[in-house]
């Protein structure tokens, strides 16, 4: 009963905090501005839009194929089609219940391809690692460019001594937790031992790959994919068409912590685009109508090609 209501919380929890942010920006407009905020839907330039889900297509097609480069060393190689549709399926999940798209790909190639779930969700942790660094290297040229905006915009919104509490607590979980796995012989901490075992092969198959450099280009051409599908989008409104490359940068990395705080930046999203955009001389409506034309982009690709997968994925495989 306990893991029914931990998992309908996951859930619910940050549905309602998107809900909640989006009933606290949209109180604070006037009627007259409501309706601005709809006249930028109305003549925005979707053709914009349609390139940027081409760029976010290529995106998640580049990290299906860089997926059998740490997959290879163990012996494995799934289809590529699997791999990508086991991508649009993972994203798709993350719209529904934030960071269970890392499970479902595990799920999918040990499903049709027959790789052991905990190195398949191994070799992801490691992919994740790697696209945190680029992700880390993209934030600091954003600091680079624009560090007193960011600055005081981070100090705003992170409560940084909760974080700091959360993070000690959260260290200090995990030695026990630990301690009680390899010190004890329980049935438990015998199954969670051969897990993490297995964790530890796909985790640490990024230092076993044979195509290094292929693996780094693929890490980069990702993110660059990522950079131009938000980029793209700033010409769909002729108020942001303007945007200098600082400004892009600035509001592409706000936008990526934004995402984790609800399902899939439900709400959350275009509330914090809007925000760091003020900051830049952005009307709080043009840059609500900017951040829902971005986010409602990128949720169309995701469920366009997350649903298709869903459907064709047992199709292309029922011959196993």
């Amino acid at each position: 009963m306990k893991k029914k209501t931990v998992k309908i919380l996951k859930i619910v929890l940050p549905l309602l905090l998107g809900v909640f942010l989006i009933w606290y920006s949209y109180n604070k407009f006037t009627p007259d501005q409501l309706t601005e905020i709809k006249d930028h839907f109305k003549n925005a330039n979707y053709w914009f839009l349609l390139l940027s889900l081409l760029f976010g297509f290529f995106s998640h097609l580049s990290r299906a194929y860089r997926w059998n480069f740490m997959l290879e060393p163990m012996g494995y190689k799934p289809k590529l089609a699997n791999n990508a549709m086991a991508v649009f399926i993972a994203y798709l999940f993350n719209l529904a219940i934030p960071r269970s798209g890392e499970v479902s790909r595990a799920l999918v190639i040990n499903k049709y391809d027959n790789v052991p779930f905990d190195k398949a969700f191994g070799t992801i942790v490691a992919e994740r690692i790697a696209d945190v660094l680029v992700l880390g290297f993209i934030v600091l040229l954003a600091f680079a460019l624009q560090f007193d905006a960011l600055k005081d915009f981070l100090l705003e919104i992170i409560p940084i001594q909760k974080l700091l509490i959360a993070g000690i607590t959260l260290t200090l979980l995990g030695i026990a937790g630990l301690f009680f796995i390899y010190k004890t012989n329980f049935k438990i901490s015998l199954k969670i031992r051969k897990l993490i075992a297995g964790l530890k092969e796909g985790l640490f198959a990024i230092l076993k790959m044979k195509k290094v450099w292929p693996f780094i280009f693929h890490t980069v051409f990702i993110w660059i994919m990522y950079v131009a599908m938000f980029y793209i989008c700033i010409f769909a409104l002729e108020e942001t068409s303007s945007f200098s490359f600082s400004t892009v940068i600035t509001a592409f990395v706000v936008g990526s912590f934004a995402i984790a705080f609800t399902n899939g930046g439900f709400g959350s999203y275009p509330f914090f685009i809007a925000e760091i955009l003020l900051l830049f001389g952005i009307s709080a409506t043009v840059g609500t109508a900017f951040g829902w034309i971005v986010w409602i982009s990128q949720f169309v690709m995701i469920l366009l090609f997350g649903g298709l997968s869903l459907l064709l994925l047992p199709v292309y495989n029922r011959n196993k």
